[in-house]
């Protein structure tokens, strides 16, 4: 933040569960503010603002955000503020859009609108000066177009017409036509770090500038357009499936999200009745406890971590859901999940788990590095083994010989790889998605056990004995 005697209030929120950056910029000379690329809950904004005096006049988004659902209607109905978007976004309400090489003036601060397709076609960019005249920019907010150390990946827009190849070249003319023709001094303001699915590369870094990016990031590098094309569409992660319905959402007129109100608790009897009828029961809780005594069918998504991303990963936005795990956690589980889109939380059971009758209760197998180790040695371990990691942690460090990769987020795609009516033993790096995993496909019908300390426990077991097991697994 600048020093309090210049015109310029300028705040980054940082949410580390979905790895999200969003701002609000001010001007203490009028007292207006905005903000962009806010997340649904957005209490947080509107504290912020009145502790510096500032009203929220606009609402500005840098694309359609396929990652998370935005807070613009929340900030709208909550003061009054106009919702913006680039003049290309195809949106279904009332917006105040926005073009190429628009000035807004909050004042004495200045916001420069930029063009920069790429990511998405509508993506834009905002330079942000202290005054209108300075040479120097203050900032400029890049959204999905440029991180630090990356580019927004350009395959996530499906329209018809425009191929990743497409998104891809003209990312390159807007990283080099719009946003490296910015002074060297220029902060880069980016709208997601290290973790998002949105890159493949992003720095841990939450700010940098326009001349350390032109030096460190390697899409940045001097190449051609077909050269910039190849490497940035290479090797993107996989995208959660929640992220083509957070995107449409995003378009979209839909309920805001009432953060402060209650869940609604519900007794054992309510909770067995919606899971008859076709409800989802989320237990947060981590997999240790998780393991020891939960629901029959429950899906267990510990609440700490990504826990809103992991959800979009293995469930689908129109899921009823049923929290269970600390009634106290209830809350924050609701609100983390909406930012997702994921509405229908019908309520959470009103006790512990470990407060419910045993004779309601099912256990979870989990099987020690050792253990599987040497069933695998003597040819006694009969389970199909899946590793649930992604492609880049399996390249690294390998996987346990014979093991079918299917990373977290493909695995619901991938079910008919699975043979039925065979044991399934899971991993992961820790054992934290391997009993998301493992939890999942129970409640599909599999039998599956999942690895405790996961990859990380078994290559120290490899290591303690100095040898590799190899028989026994089927792949």
């Amino acid at each position: 933040m600048t020093n309090r005697t210049e015109p310029l209030v300028f705040v980054q929120f940082y949410l580390d569960c979905l790895s999200h950056a969003s701002y609000l910029v001010g001007d203490r000379t009028t007292g207006w503010a905005v903000v962009i690329d806010p997340q649904r809950d957005v209490s947080g904004y509107l504290s912020t603002a009145g502790r510096h005096g500032l009203t929220i006049e606009r609402v500005i988004e840098t694309h359609v955000h396929a990652d998370f659902l935005s807070g613009h209607l929340e900030l709208a109905e909550r003061t009054g503020a106009r919702i913006s978007y680039g003049s290309a976004a195809a949106i279904a309400f009332e917006t105040d859009p926005l073009h190429d090489g628009m000035h807004l003036s909050l004042g004495t601060v200045d916001l420069e609108v930029l063009h920069t397709p790429g990511h998405t076609p509508e993506s834009i960019c905002v330079v942000v000066r202290e005054h209108a005249d300075d040479p120097i920019p203050y900032g400029v907010l890049t959204g999905d177009t440029l991180f630090i150390g990356d580019v927004g990946r350009p395959d996530l827009f499906n329209a018809s017409g425009l191929s990743a190849e497409d998104m891809a070249r003209a990312l390159y003319r807007s990283t080099r036509e719009r946003l490296l023709t910015l002074p060297d001094d220029t902060r880069v303001y980016p709208a997601h770090g290290a973790g998002s699915a949105c890159g493949k590369t992003l720095s841990t870094e939450l700010n940098c500038t326009i001349g350390n990016q032109r030096r460190r990031n390697y899409a940045l590098a001097d190449m051609t357009e077909d050269e910039f094309v190849s490497i940035v569409t290479d090797g993107q992660p996989t995208a959660p499936a929640y992220f083509a319905f957070t995107s449409a959402r995003n378009r979209q007129a839909r309920p805001v999200l009432d953060e402060d109100a209650p869940v609604p608790a519900l007794a054992l009897d309510a909770v067995l009745e919606a899971r008859a009828g076709g409800a989802t029961v989320l237990d947060t809780r981590d997999p240790e406890p998780f393991a020891s005594a939960h629901l029959p069918g429950a899906v267990n998504i510990p609440l700490g971590g990504r826990f809103a991303e992991i959800t979009g990963q293995v469930l689908d936005a129109r899921d009823r859901i049923i929290l269970c795990g600390d009634p106290g956690t209830a809350p924050e589980a609701r609100n983390r999940l909406s930012r997702i889109g994921f509405d229908r939380v019908l309520g959470a059971l009103s006790t512990t788990v470990e407060a419910v009758d045993e004779e309601h209760l099912v256990t979870a197998v989990r099987v020690e590095a050792d253990a599987l180790a040497a069933r695998i040695a003597q040819g006694a371990d009969g389970s199909v083994l899946v590793d649930v990691r992604g492609p880049d942690e399996v390249r690294d460090t390998g996987t346990i010989p014979g093991a079918r990769v299917i990373p977290l987020p493909e695995l619901i795609a991938r079910l008919g790889e699975l043979p039925a009516g065979e044991s399934l033993t899971v991993l992961c790096a820790s054992g934290n998605r391997s009993s998301v995993a493992a939890s999942v496909l129970r409640a599909r019908g599999f039998d599956t056990t999942d690895l405790r300390g996961g990859f990380s426990a078994w290559h120290g077991q490899v290591a303690s004995t100095g040898s590799t097991p190899r028989g026994g697994v089927r792949a």
